[in-house]
């Protein structure tokens, strides 16, 4: 969450593919391709190739000033592209730069930062890379070839597992002139790779070449951003300085960005903690994420003077999928008819009422908030030609609207679908003896474990617990520290737990680690709920090969709607809007990217 108010650790691992790099330093004749500006996923980019500035920044703003930003925890590291160590907030994002920066205002789209130019085939196998003159680190050394070389090798070898799996997607490098380089890719690539080396941070080769890049520590890192850091508490704070002699303040895609002197990020035990603090001024800006904080909790002065301004800001994003995940891989869940029987017992009416002030909307699609939700939507003929192979993969229902949660009036005595629960449960084999349910062949009782990691999803799990107890099923709520959960969730050692994926207007190759079947058997993936469908899988490789966006939006629509059928998860709720608290000492532009980013906003009162 580097452009986040609140940061908290997540461990996202990947499978790791090393493969050898051919570097050729000779220089070749370039191929008859068009260099251009920027790039899209699909079809063009927004803005032409002689823009200013985003559509969503300020170019006018203010420059000086401070923003006082909060992160959860701790830290020990201020090395952000390796698996050890906790890294510092921010690094990443104000002291490294990638050859490409991205507009957040369209689904993913590109122009050159560090890169004044890319170049890629038709068919994208490879891509290049003309570097800007200008470009230089913070340090004063001009970036070049070398250090775009450099980069690959030390992130695929040395860097985070995810660096492992893309980069080593690149089959050879060859420097293509003075300030040109290019990267050809292994048959296992795909169309995204040209955006994803184009969002590769780049590293100063004359300062970590001969280093042990995976060895963590407190030194300050060197990169090409516009700010270096400052003073460092180990643990507790970090401070960023902006470099007054960045060098690429006046490109188009910097233009209205970066506008305070200084940002800092204080670190508190909890989210408590960080509330307390936030209400007595010692930070300015707080994405709030919990429902009875933000209906209740900011009746305090500074509020009613207008010293805090709260606001909902629009999300232009997914909303992505918070939801119950069910461990396929267990005998309890191997039944779709037990999943679906049991999301008709999760009464979301009652918990949003009772827990959550009636500030949350339903989840029902695993795209939900998006163009790319299926949700309330027939299906097209583009994708029932997708799915036509797989006549089984999506009910009808779905098909011909999506997915509909099961509905309460919020009393909390659902009985309808404890009926309809009950006829699915009979149906997977399962039957009522002594107020228990139990396997009608075997006599065994219908028991689970829910493993949480937080009182936040104790309260939710004990909840639901009951409305399951009410029908004969016993689910025993296992409640451990975040280290242990994490071992499990990446083991797929639970029978149930909550989990949240993210999700953006362009999904790519991380679907195939949360869905895929090959990620299904391999520890570290997100494919928490052990999905294996040819079906799934197949519309993950025509998301992955669509060329115009049409044909992409159906392919993902077509992946929910089997998702969403296979009833891997039960889908929970989230917030309809950003719910923003920031002090009046700080301004944001009237237009908003996607999300909310800091990085467009500016402190108040500088002329």
């Amino acid at each position: 969450m580097g452009a986040f108010v609140m940061v908290r650790t997540k461990h996202f691992v990947m499978l790791a593919l090393a493969l050898t790099l051919s570097v050729s330093l000779s220089f070749v004749r370039p191929a008859q391709a068009e260099p251009a500006h920027g790039i899209s996923m699909h079809g063009s980019p927004k803005y032409p190739a002689d823009f200013t500035r985003f559509d969503y920044v300020n170019d006018r703003a203010p420059k000086g000033g401070i923003i006082k930003l909060a992160a959860i925890g701790g830290f020990d590291s201020l090395n952000p592209m390796i698996v050890r160590g906790t890294p510092a907030a921010g690094i990443r994002w104000h002291v490294f730069e990638s050859l490409m920066g991205r507009s957040y205002d369209e689904p993913f789209s590109l122009y050159g930062l560090i890169a004044q130019t890319i170049e890629v085939p038709d068919d994208r196998s490879w891509v290049e890379f003309t570097l800007r003159p200008e470009a230089r680190f913070s340090d004063g050394n001009v970036i070049n070839v070398d250090d775009v070389m450099f980069t690959i090798e030390t992130l695929r070898d040395q860097g985070r597992p995810n660096h492992a799996f893309y980069y080593g997607k690149v089959a050879s490098m060859e420097q293509t002139g003075e300030r040109s380089v290019r990267l050809t890719f292994t048959e296992d690539g795909d169309r995204e790779m040209p955006l994803i080396m184009g969002l590769m941070p780049i590293l100063p080769k004359h300062i970590y070449e001969g280093q042990d890049f995976t060895r963590t520590g407190l030194t300050p890192m060197i990169g090409s951003g516009p700010y270096t850091i400052g003073n460092v508490d180990p643990g507790a704070s970090i401070t960023f300085v902006r470099n007054p002699n960045y060098w690429g303040k006046d490109v188009p895609v910097t233009r209205g960005h970066d506008n305070f002197d200084t940002i800092r990020y204080d670190y508190f035990r909890d989210a408590n903690a960080s509330f307390e603090a936030f209400k007595a001024g010692d930070y300015t800006l707080r994405i709030e994420d919990d429902p009875t904080r933000w209906a209740t909790g900011y009746d305090v002065p500074p509020v009613r003077d207008g010293r805090i301004v709260r606001e909902r800001i629009k999300m232009g994003t997914p909303s992505g999928m918070r939801a119950l995940v069910f461990n396929t891989r267990r005998d309890v869940f191997a039944d779709v008819k037990t999943r679906e029987a049991l999301a008709m017992l999760f009464d979301f009416e009652w918990v949003n009422k009772n827990l959550f002030h009636g500030l949350y909307t339903r989840t029902q699609s695993f795209y939900d908030n998006s163009e790319l939700s299926s949700a309330g939507r027939p299906a097209s003929d583009a994708e029932r030609a997708l799915l036509a192979p797989f006549p089984d993969a999506v009910t009808p229902a779905i098909m011909e609207k999506g997915y509909v949660a099961p509905r309460t009036d919020g009393s909390g005595r659902n009985r309808a679908q404890m009926r309809d629960a009950m006829a699915l449960l009979a149906e997977a084999g399962y039957e009522v003896r002594d107020a228990k349910l139990v396997n009608a062949q075997t006599g065994e009782p219908f028991t689970f474990e829910l493993l949480v990691a937080s009182p936040e999803d104790e309260r939710l799990a004990l909840t639901f617990a009951r409305n399951l107890e009410r029908v004969g099923i016993t689910a025993a709520i296992r409640n451990v520290d975040s280290s242990q959960f994490q071992q499990r969730r990446q083991t797929y050692d639970f029978d149930m737990i909550f989990n949240f994926w993210s999700a953006s207007l362009s999904p790519g190759n991380e679907q195939s680690f949360y869905w895929g079947g090959d990620s299904a058997d391999t520890d570290g993936t997100r494919n928490y709920m052990g999905v294996k469908s040819e079906a799934v899988d197949a519309m993950i490789a025509a998301m992955l090969e669509a060329r115009a966006r049409e044909d992409f939006v159906a392919a993902v629509r077509a992946l929910d709607r089997v998702l969403l059928s296979g009833h891997y998860v039960i889908p929970l709720y989230h917030a309809p809007d950003q719910w923003v608290a920031r002090w009046q000492d700080l301004e944001h532009p009237q237009i908003q990217p996607n999300f909310v980013r800091f990085d467009t906003w500016w402190a108040a009162g500088l002329n």
